[in-house]
């Protein structure tokens, strides 16, 4: 896949997820726990939406801006290093994501829904725009990663939160192009060998006699 087939990918899954936290249903159950435990749905819609948001700032960030020893690592070394990946629901690390999602959400949907539409219409722009180098630091993280690899953990962000959502409030998951399922689904295929092994998901894949209780990636 092109680079440009690559931003055109994440900006649909972006506008997917813009059109999917303003339903009516997600308004309506703002301050309700969602599908993600210890989580309301409006904090769940933010933390979607702040898939978009992280990018802009990623983006309008300078590379050169990152610490001189920031090292630019690869997608799959980016989910091994996380601490949030193999913590646990009621680790800190998720803890404290899923409290400062609530607490954003609380100045409700319309301000969060504003946010969301904003930073989708910045995008295109900054996406657009060269960047030497081509990566984007993660500051919460202390590393860098491609600007392309950046868009795929953002894209998976947004379809496994998107149906998350949906399953929160009752609604159909969207249907995401295959642009942005195959990234995603590798992604979480080789997450998933590193946690279990490549026998356990091959077997969880195509042989369910003989597939391990879980092959999940987190």
């Amino acid at each position: 896949m092109s680079r440009a087939e690559h931003v055109a990918a994440f900006l649909s899954a972006v506008d997917l997820s813009v059109d999917l936290a303003g339903r009516p249903e997600v308004r309506d159950a703002w301050g309700r726990e969602s599908a993600c435990a210890g989580m309301t749905v409006g904090g769940l819609a933010h933390h979607l939406l702040k898939q978009a948001g992280n990018t802009v700032t990623g983006l309008r960030t300078a590379p050169d801006a990152a610490p001189v020893d920031a090292p630019v690592i690869r997608l799959q070394e980016h989910y091994a290093r996380a601490a949030w990946v193999e913590a646990g629901p009621d680790d800190d690390v998720n803890v404290s994501i899923r409290e400062g999602d609530n607490d954003a959400a609380g100045v409700g949907p319309d301000v969060v829904l504003e946010l969301g539409h904003e930073w989708a219409a910045d995008l295109p722009a900054l996406l657009a725009a060269p960047r030497r180098p081509d990566t984007i630091f993660i500051p919460w993280q202390g590393w860098a990663l491609s600007t392309e690899d950046f868009l795929t953990t953002r894209m998976m962000e947004m379809v496994v939160h998107g149906d998350d959502l949906a399953a929160s409030v009752g609604v159909e998951t969207p249907t995401y192009p295959d642009d942005v399922v195959g990234p995603v689904l590798a992604l979480l295929a080789g997450v998933a060998v590193r946690r279990h092994g490549q026998t356990a998901v091959v077997r969880g894949l195509s042989r369910p006699q003989r597939a391990p209780g879980t092959i999940s990636a987190f």
